[in-house]
């Protein structure tokens, strides 16, 4: 989706259904405040949920999304919304981290993005998960994968 100004946004502000489906979810952007600069953003979603396709059992993962902005940001609560309608959503990990890479990306279109999907234990095997795209700016740092304790105030 083009970037909107605050104006146009569909979903900040209002109520605002969780979307049917991952592909029926809209991600908007809006405009890049600070174009000049190059500096990594960092999401993270430590309760993703979704379901496996075989089982229907909920599978959990904690999504790590950084990137360097281009033009636009993504609009965190459109983003949030897309994240949400993966709950009820039958895909494998491995197919849930590349399809918000490919989302996020055609979404953005920013210099650098990484999503890393960091799949709770099932059978006891782990399942971690990174794709990544575009070039890391110099004097761009994302932070270390090793903070992935997203817990109110604790690390």
């Amino acid at each position: 989706m083009m970037h909107q100004e605050k104006e146009t946004l569909t979903q900040l502000g209002k109520r605002t259904e969780l979307p049917g489906s991952p592909h029926a979810a809209v991600l908007e952007t809006i405009s890049n405040p600070h174009e000049d600069q190059d500096y990594v953003v960092r999401l993270t979603s430590p309760e993703f949920t979704t379901v496996c396709p075989i089982t229907g059992q909920p599978d959990f993962a904690t999504l790590i999304i950084d990137y360097v902005p281009g033009e636009v940001l993504v609009e965190s609560k459109s983003f949030k919304l897309f994240l949400g309608s993966f709950r009820n959503h039958g895909s494998f990990h491995e197919d849930c981290t590349v399809y918000v890479h490919k989302r996020l990306k055609g979404a953005m279109n920013p210099k650098y993005l990484r999503v890393i999907g960091l799949w709770n234990p099932r059978g006891g095997i782990p399942i971690d998960v990174v794709v990544e795209s575009g070039i890391l700016p110099a004097g761009c740092h994302p932070l270390s994968l090793g903070k992935t304790a997203y817990r109110a105030g604790r690390e």
